[in-house]
């Protein structure tokens, strides 16, 4: 039995494929805002899934280029009438759908102000598409499961070429063309580990850092949506702080580790956590150093540090749509949701 859910995951190398295919000038374009040390600064505009993609971009961008880029509260705009704005502002608005409020009416107002909009979207008949200046297809297809799988790899690699090309970094470059076969790869790892882990849970922590972090995100969202399972997504550095009160034997603790600078320290925590009897697993590349002792899941590695979450949240996506059927849910249609969401 599979779900939609499952089908649309394993979609996603293709999707990505046919994205780094398309749409060169409007990418060209918008890496050169990104690029442009004369820019005030960015924006990135997006809820739940999306908003995890474009935090993904954000690291990247801060990381790699130096640009300060800020999450936008949407309801300055949408409610407390602030007039940011502005020329040299560059703003990404990262949707699946394009037909929330909150997202086409700060687009619209950003846009009126002289800044940059941009438009990262799946549908692009929408209303988020015909406000922006610029248009990012995903070509991800039509997607019909409630959770976002296909659609949120597309938007973590559109983010992720955005600032490949902006640096002019010919490795990144490289490895993204190389992406839909690692993605291919990954998304035929199984985690049953995880699975019997999880399975009688009922809240868990998801932690990692760097570009991990937005996938940790997702990962704990997805546990909510899908498996009503309560998960929070936590720096590893933060839940050092008051979270880590909470953490005692027998507390369910995925730990993302993929290559990096984080890494070290990621599964540093892990061991600790474990010494403390705390049900851990961590997600790693299987020559990773210091896992002697913790159980552990395979990563794929791809042809950049920099993409390795991507190819996680791939394996990820069937393992916990595997757990949502595990739990007696199903993963097309869980309660209280919809495909798309119009909030203001």
């Amino acid at each position: 039995m599979t779900s939609l859910m499952f089908n649309e995951a394993l979609e996603a190398p293709a999707v990505v494929a046919r994205q780094l295919a398309a749409d060169h000038g409007e990418v060209a374009a918008v890496a050169r805002a990104l690029a442009d040390p004369r820019g005030r600064g960015v924006l990135t505009l997006a809820r739940g899934s999306s908003d995890h993609a474009a935090q993904h971009l954000a690291y990247l961008a801060m990381a790699r280029l130096g640009r300060l880029v800020t999450s936008l509260p949407l309801s300055l705009i949408t409610l407390y009438g602030s007039r940011i704005g502005g020329p040299g502002l560059l703003s990404l608005a990262f949707s699946q759908s394009g037909q929330s409020p909150d997202l086409v009416d700060p687009t619209i107002a950003l846009g009126e102000r002289s800044a940059t909009t941009v438009a990262v979207v799946n549908d692009t008949a929408s209303p988020l598409a015909a406000a922006a200046r610029h248009v990012l297809p995903l070509h991800a297809g039509p997607e019909r499961s409630v959770a976002a799988t296909k659609s949120y790899i597309a938007q973590l690699v559109a983010g992720a070429r955005l600032v490949a090309q902006a640096a002019e970094d010919d490795a990144l470059l490289a490895a993204l063309h190389d992406l839909p076969g690692v993605l291919e790869r990954a998304a035929a790892l199984r985690w049953p580990q995880a699975e019997a882990m999880l399975a009688g849970a009922s809240q868990l922590f998801v932690l990692s850092r760097g570009p991990g972090l937005a996938i940790a995100q997702e990962a704990a969202l997805k546990f909510k949506e899908v498996c009503g399972l309560q998960a929070e997504a936590f720096s590893g550095a933060e839940v050092q702080h008051g979270p880590m009160a909470l953490i005692d034997a027998g507390w369910p603790v995925l730990v993302l580790a993929p290559r990096g600078p984080a890494q070290h320290g990621l599964v540093a925590l892990a061991q600790r956590l474990s010494a403390r009897r705390a049900q851990v697993l961590v997600a790693a590349p299987p020559d990773t150093p210091g896992l002697d002792g913790v159980p552990h899941l395979p990563l794929v590695t791809s042809g950049h540090e920099d993409l390795d979450a991507i190819a996680a949240v791939q394996t990820f996506y069937p393992m916990v749509e595997a757990l949502a059927r595990l739990r007696d849910r199903d993963p097309d249609t869980p309660p209280h949701l919809a495909k798309i969401t119009r909030t203001t």
